[in-house]
């Protein structure tokens, strides 16, 4: 099921159980994961990617092992607010992804988070071999992070 509102994505997710941010690329999808309370984002790995079922495959796999209960997916947005190609790319990556699953699947605007995680990994003093190995999945975690501040914002305004 594809939510595009956060709060609905948010009503329909379990008290605990982790999320996984994506950030799809052309090459690779990085991967982040939530802990189970659904405070912190990890980056945990880079996919390269052959072809959607084998990706996809991989990606079912890593979210059966860790109690995944939802997905975000990175909207790549243009800095004018409009989608483009890319954007249109990652929604039908999420219309195909979700004929093979039943996790709930929400959209992240990801402008700038490929930026936030050069500069997090420039800043951690990491090589430029070491940035460009680890640039996705941190840029996941970015994703994924503010997914999660966001969440915790909504459920301090309920409560």
């Amino acid at each position: 099921m594809i939510l595009t509102d956060i709060a609905e994505f948010a009503a329909i997710l379990p008290r605990t159980g982790a999320l996984a941010g994506l950030d799809l690329g052309t090459r690779t999808i990085g991967v982040a994961i939530s802990d189970l309370r659904r405070s912190v984002a990890t980056p945990v790995l880079t996919i390269r990617r052959e072809k959607f079922t084998i990706d996809v495959e991989k990606l079912l796999a890593l979210t059966t092992e860790r109690e995944v209960v939802g997905l975000v997916l990175g909207l790549p947005i243009n800095m004018d607010g409009s989608e483009g190609p890319r954007s249109q790319s990652t929604r039908a990556f999420a219309r195909n992804l979700e004929k093979l699953t039943d996790l709930p699947i929400t959209f992240w605007d990801e402008r700038l988070s490929t930026v936030a995680a050069e500069r997090a990994m420039l800043e951690a003093d990491l090589s430029r071999k070491r940035r460009a190995e680890l640039k996705d999945h941190v840029a996941a975690g970015i994703i994924l992070q503010g997914v999660l501040d966001r969440l915790g914002f909504l459920g301090r305004a309920d409560g």
